[in-house]
């Protein structure tokens, strides 16, 4: 059974690809191909349905079929490979898909979990499970975000929201022993 790390958590993936074995009425993912050509086919599928995009897919040519779906599986065939951000931006922030958003692939790593979950993937998935656990601590890596991102990683507080944040950041260094700029 393949395993995946969704929010923090290492739990059984419900889901299965095109070509596996699922029952009638299952969590069934298929490629934007074949949700592109047999579309009928699909949106009459009575379970849930998740497509998987690859880095050439376009996010505006699946825009009509977004409120059918539950999962998008977004492919990181490569660490070098990054549409995959933009691809989950789109899909988070234009077009304001609130589904399950997986990061899928080799190039899914434990140096990029943080980035995956701050651009809005709430899952990922990685071809080796042994990587699960390094996926994780790549996600507890960092507790405070300086620029704006999804909202779906809990972090304990974000430098651009803190309402005291100079403040605070002032009483952290004078408890370290670093002057301030006003002495």
């Amino acid at each position: 059974m393949r395993h995946i790390l969704r929010r923090r958590e290492i739990v059984a993936d419900t889901w299965r690809y095109l070509g596996e074995t699922v029952e009638p009425g299952g969590a069934l993912v298929v490629p934007f191909a074949e949700l592109r050509g047999a579309r009928e086919r699909w949106w009459s599928w009575t379970g849930r349905l998740g497509v998987r995009l690859s880095p050439a897919n376009r996010v505006p040519d699946i825009a009509d079929d977004l409120p059918r779906l539950d999962l998008v599986a977004v492919e990181f065939p490569s660490t070098g490979e990054g549409r995959g951000y933009s691809q989950a931006r789109l899909l988070r922030e234009r077009f304001r898909f609130r589904g399950e958003l997986r990061a899928v692939g080799a190039g899914v790593r434990q140096d990029q979990a943080f980035l995956l979950a701050r651009s809005g993937f709430d899952s990922l998935e990685h071809p080796e499970q042994k990587e699960l656990a390094a996926l994780r601590q790549g996600l507890m890596r960092y507790d405070v975000g300086y620029q704006p991102g999804a909202a779906l990683v809990e972090l304990r507080r974000q430098r651009f929201f803190a309402p005291d944040a100079a403040r605070a950041a002032a009483a952290a260094e004078a408890a370290r022993g670093i002057p301030s700029a006003d002495t």
